[in-house]
This record gives structure tokens, C-alpha cells and sequence, in this order.
């Protein structure tokens, strides 16, 4: 079995960004030589995302939306009683989850039609990474 793995930083200009990282992956996959078996993609952080869904604009923007509705930014968690302020993002965190795996078939990403890879960024603005981590044959 091989393992192959890399990491992807960010420091996001914005608070939450939702950045399309397929490609990334995609490069990690290539160079693992692995040509059967599965990728795992998981945001190091407990504020931020990894999720798979399609790389339209819209959707991008109702899911923040929806998150926002969700987790607002703002209100008195009681997690910004401890002198932190991104209650909000942990939450957010846990309605979107940290990682993904994904299969590998015949050397390529095995993904539907529309399907993309995102990082989701709830707190940004500082320095945080990803860990693609292929296993397989």
C-alpha cells in the first residue's frame, strides 16, 4: 500500500470564504502513483470546512446564507465568555464537517458530473491548512 501526503495553507482575506480546491486534490492524486484507492481531505482546523457539492456561484451563496441562519455571527455564545469570538464558526464547522474522503479509480479522483471539492473558511484572516492524505495501490 502507498501513502502519499500534502498540505494546503490559506490565510483568507475575508472572514468566510468558500475556495474550490478539486484541482489541489486532483495534483496530490497524481503524484501519489496510487491508482486504486481513497483520498482523505480535512481541514486542520475546528473553524473551518471540507465538503463536496457543485462549484456554482449561487449555491456558494445560499450556503452561506444558510449558515448564517443557522450559526449567525454575532450573538453571546457562551464560547466568546472564555474571551474568543467565532462561537459561530465552530458551529458552522460542525454543520458542514471537517473532512471528506473520496475514492480513486484507475488513478484519477472518481467524482460525479458537478461534484468539487471546497474549503470553507468560517474565521479566517490568520493562517490555518488542509492534509490531503492518498492511500492505495
Amino acid at each position: 500500500m502507498k501513502f502519499h501526503t500534502d498540505y494546503l495553507w490559506f490565510n483568507t482575506k475575508k472572514q468566510r470564504e468558500y475556495i474550490n480546491i478539486s484541482a489541489q486534490v486532483e495534483e496530490a492524486v497524481n503524484k501519489s502513483g496510487v491508482q486504486e484507492g481513497m483520498v482523505l481531505v480535512s481541514a486542520m482546523h475546528i473553524t473551518a470546512a471540507v465538503y463536496v457539492n457543485d462549484a456554482e456561484s449561487g449555491l456558494i451563496e445560499d450556503i452561506d446564507a444558510w449558515l448564517q441562519k443557522l450559526a449567525p455571527q454575532g450573538p453571546d455564545y457562551h464560547h466568546h465568555r472564555t474571551g474568543e469570538v467565532n462561537g459561530d464558526a465552530h458551529l458552522k464547522n460542525l454543520l458542514m464537517h471537517h473532512q471528506v474522503i473520496l475514492p480513486i479509480t484507475r488513478g484519477q479522483l472518481d467524482l460525479g458530473p458537478w461534484q468539487a471539492i471546497y474549503y470553507a473558511e468560517f474565521d479566517g484572516q490568520r493562517r490555518k491548512r488542509v492534509i490531503i492524505k492518498v492511500m492505495g495501490e
